[in-house]
């Protein structure tokens, strides 16, 4: 049983626990959903006993775990409360939870992304209920006159030897008030009894039954409506608008425009936008404004050349913003030039040059992929009620703990006048992190004196920008005469990040090697998608490592194997950022599972391990042809994420990000002609549908006592590199530039 310091005192308890966890309750108020249990709004005791941070209890026993952070599918609000519950040692049905409000104080890391959520809250979550629970037991002991370490809980009851018993309600309130210990044993593994279960998703009836949860769904009484007009092209901006027409529709309350940033503004992390100047329709429905937004006859003007500040955690920096109108073609020709010249050593281990002039064989491949946009299933909105002394903001956004110095300055009020309210988002992954929405909705609602709700429509949502980067790399590997690696080359850049991670595999696996990163500068902006710069990397570095295995002449699981036995036994460098032996052991799960090792003739296999968000996943893709087109006969996933929380939301996650990366690496794919993007809708930006879907999928985890990590991201960037290689042997044909089904 591992023993945790917690605290002196109970400020400080709630504040460091705060601090080590804020990151990892989610979302909004719902009631736990069992199958045996319904507790409905009438059935909450009025009485609750604070115990920490995160947790009360009622005198009826019920438990109140609060949810500081945003939800958009990742399924932590039922996760990150079963480890609270399993450390408190309560039954699970009496467990309800609250949205904590949006407060820095007291949560610090009021932040969903980068796959942090269980693998941050961890220790602090369990801590939080194992000291709960002692506080429970240390107010018993009290009570009964009896020492407190013969003393046991088990699903919310408290137990002494001699017979007497309590529920954790009677003892809540002389527990409120125990000190807090300094010390809190923390179960084994193997006494877990909540964690490591299948819990059903708490929101599922309130999803299903069409309840309000989402951003969208947020509405008061008196607020208007209101949408933006932003220029048609990266590259341009707005020069004189026209609204008379516009003006005599019915509806219409108000057009005009707006700046969303100050000019001297300093941008942090989050605060990427792409048109600043926008037009903006005000009107009393959706309807209303979309019709009048049609009826504005806008004019636009190519922009100069400009500096941005930036100010990321204290890090200051200028970014140059280039003018011109963008086009696709002229993107790649860029990228194929850039590549061929010289470009910045990221990690240089032994000879590589003569290793490569020495070889007996090389083999040599150039992988590309286009700007991919986000598409989320609900589209761009938030709500904004903005008074002289108050805002209160509500909407779907993942970082609102950095939005929240945005928005004071853009509005000219201090922070504790700033209320922001999150809601269900319906997607993310990335996008919702930059909430320039957000800010235009305070701004809006500040100039008209009302409510507002903003909302995009799908064309503005997916021409506005922040897409995936556009990628290019070129590959070299060296094998001696006995067919070993002997070097390997990388250079890569992007449009306008290059997507290299130089101390991943195989790096610490060969004795000669070179990452080079190159990038090149753009005016369309860019930012997080799910498993950023991973998913391009994951894709294109194992489809070339399944050229090598082929060129060697070894089976690819074997030669990814031999690779990391040489990576365990005797690694090159001190900065390898993997451990081989779990790299290893997803790889022997997967070949053991899909019986990679008894071929099948009527099915085409292909093969992919990646690492990145702290987690390791391989894949394994059955795939055969009909009528030409790749259909899916079965996909295995082997996955060590450390302890599993929730199996079936785990099982979920894996399969979701399944579906999505196909649907990324078959079909997606957002071009330019002079600035304009080419895609607008669902119509002319391919999204993988149901019937193309892979209907059966495997996913085994490997079982260790390790503590959780990322699950959110790590299976997205192999799927990409286990269809290439499981199409390309179904073609007998190597595919190299994204999407896979246009190069065909």
């Amino acid at each position: 049983m591992a023993k945790l310091k917690t605290s002196i005192s109970r400020r400080s308890f709630l504040k460091t626990t705060a601090l080590a966890g804020g990151g990892m309750m989610i979302g909004f108020n719902w009631l736990l959903y069992s199958k045996s249990k319904q507790i409905s709004a009438e059935d909450i005791p009025e009485e609750w006993f604070n115990l920490n941070a995160y947790l009360k209890i009622a005198e009826d026993g019920t438990i109140t775990i609060m949810a500081p952070n945003p939800e958009f599918g990742q399924n932590v609000k039922t996760s990150l409360p079963m480890i609270v519950a399993d450390e408190l040692d309560v039954d699970w049905d009496n467990v309800v939870v609250e949205q904590a409000p949006f407060n820095t104080e007291l949560y610090t890391r009021q932040f969903a992304g980068g796959s942090q959520s269980v693998r941050q809250g961890w220790n602090a979550l369990r801590t939080a209920g194992a000291t709960a629970r002692q506080m429970l037991v240390n107010a018993a002991g009290k009570a009964w006159n009896l020492p407190a370490s013969e003393i046991t809980t088990e699903k919310g009851i408290l137990k002494h030897p001699d017979g007497k018993t309590a529920g954790y309600g009677e003892m809540a309130a002389a527990a409120s008030k125990m000190e807090i210990p300094e010390t809190v044993d923390l179960k084994k593994a193997e006494n877990f009894t909540i964690i490591s279960t299948s819990k059903k998703n708490v929101e599922l009836p309130a999803i299903v039954s069409g309840k309000p949860l989402f951003g969208l769904d947020y509405k008061i009484e008196g607020m208007q409506y209101a949408t933006v007009a932003h220029p048609p092209a990266f590259g341009m901006r707005l020069k004189t608008i026209d609204d008379s027409e516009a003006r005599k529709m019915p509806g219409i309350t108000d057009i005009f425009t707006i700046q969303v940033y100050n000019e001297d503004y300093e941008l942090n992390i989050f605060d990427t936008v792409t048109f600043n100047k926008l037009a903006v329709v005000v009107g009393n429905s959706t309807w209303q404004v979309i019709q009048a937004k049609k009826a504005l006859k806008l004019e636009w003007e190519p922009f100069n050349e400009y500096t941005e500040k930036m100010n990321a955690f204290g890090n200051k920096s200028e970014r140059t913003v280039p003018s011109g109108l963008e086009s696709t073609a002229k993107h790649y020709e860029k990228m194929e030039t850039r590549s061929n010249e010289p470009a910045k050593v990221l990690r240089k281990d032994g000879d590589p040059e003569n290793a490569f002039k020495n070889a007996a064989k090389v083999i040599e491949s150039t992988y590309t992929a286009p700007f991919l946009a986000h598409n989320a299933m609900e589209p761009i909105n938030f709500f904004a009620d903005v008074t002289e002394n108050k805002a209160v903001l509500a909407g779907p956004l993942q970082a609102p703990q950095f939005t929240e110095n945005t928005v004071a300055a853009r509005l000219g009020m201090d922070k504790e006048n700033i209320e922001i309210i999150m809601t269900r988002m319906g997607g993310g992954f990335g996008r919702r992190a930059y909430s320039h929405e957000l800010v235009e909705a305070a701004v809006i609602s500040q100039k008209i004196k009302n409510p507002v709700k903003l909302f995009y429509t799908r064309e503005a949502d997916m021409t506005y920008g922040i897409y995936r980067p556009a990628y290019h790399i070129n590959f070299r590997a060296a094998l001696d005469a006995n067919n070993n690696l002997i070097a390997y080359h990388i250079r890569g850049g992007g449009i306008p990040e290059s997507p290299i991670h130089e101390n991943r595999f195989p790096a610490g696996a060969v004795d000669n090697y070179l990452a080079e990163s190159w990038e090149l500068n753009s005016n369309i902006t860019i930012g997080a998608f799910r498993a950023p710069r991973s998913n391009f990397m994951g894709g294109s570095e194992q489809a070339f490592l399944d050229e090598v295995a082929i060129a060697a002449g070894k089976d690819p699981i074997d030669f990814r194997i031999e690779l990391f036995e040489k990576a365990k036994n005797n690694p090159v460098g001190k900065d390898n950022d993997y451990d081989p032996e779990r790299y290893m052991g997803v790889l022997k799960l997967v070949r053991q599972k899909s019986k990679w090792d008894s071929p099948r003739l009527d099915v085409h296999r292909g093969v992919a391990a990646y690492y990145c968000h702290n987690s390791y996943v391989a894949h394994v893709v059955n795939l055969k042809l009909e009528n030409d087109k790749p259909v899916f006969d079965k996909i295995y996933s082997g996955v060590d994420c450390g302890i599993v929380i929730n199996e079936d939301a785990a099982k979920n996650m894996v399969e979701g990000a399944i579906t999505d990366g196909l649907g990324n690496v078959m079909f997606g794919k957002m071009s330019f002609e002079e600035g304009v993007p080419q895609s607008s809708n669902f119509y002319n930006y391919k999204m993988i549908r149901i019937n193309e879907a892979p209907k059966d999928m495997e996913v085994h985890f490997v079982q260790n006592e390790v503590d959780p990590s990322g699950l959110g991201e790590p299976p997205f960037p192999p799927i990409f590199a286990a269809f290439t290689n499981a199409y390309s042997r179904a073609k007998n044909k190597r595919f190299y530039n994204h999407p896979i089904l246009e190069e065909v």
